[in-house]
């Protein structure tokens, strides 16, 4: 505003100024002009830089809403992790009597082979003893 008074005031001692002569007139005419148009592209400049700071601040809110969506993820995914980590620590002691008991299975199967074979064996020998003039070796 202070801007456009000055350029006022400088047009009204333009034109109250009597007796000029023609170039003194256009020297005027285009002072007038250079000032108006210093005007405008000032105006122009300040107009892009407030619609720049504007941009920038509708980035950055874009950006922190981003980040506070980003947040909330982050924190379910720790809560998440967190169950998870509880519930394992929770089954441990199931896990412990899941191993013994896969260990006593183990051999139990070692067992079982063991029997198995001796069983065969035994089988063998009763077979031979059956036939006829053989008589079974005991080991």
């Amino acid at each position: 505003m202070e801007d456009e008074k000055s350029v006022e005031n400088a047009e009204m001692a333009i034109e109250c100024t009597p007796n000029m002569s023609l170039e003194e007139q256009e020297i005027n005419r285009l002072s007038e002009k250079l000032f108006e148009k210093a005007t405008d592209y000032l105006q122009s400049e300040l107009r892009m830089t407030t619609e720049d700071y504007k941009l920038l601040q509708k980035m950055n809110e874009m950006t922190a809403k981003k980040y506070s969506s980003m947040k909330q993820v982050g924190e379910s995914i720790a809560l998440s992790l967190n169950d998870l980590h509880s519930k394992y620590q929770s089954l441990g002691a199931y896990f412990e009597e899941i191993d013994k008991l896969d260990e006593k299975v183990t051999k139990l199967e070692e067992i079982a082979y063991a029997i198995d074979g001796y069983t065969k064996r035994l089988e063998a020998k009763y077979k031979q003893s059956e036939k006829p003039g053989t008589s079974p070796a005991v080991k």
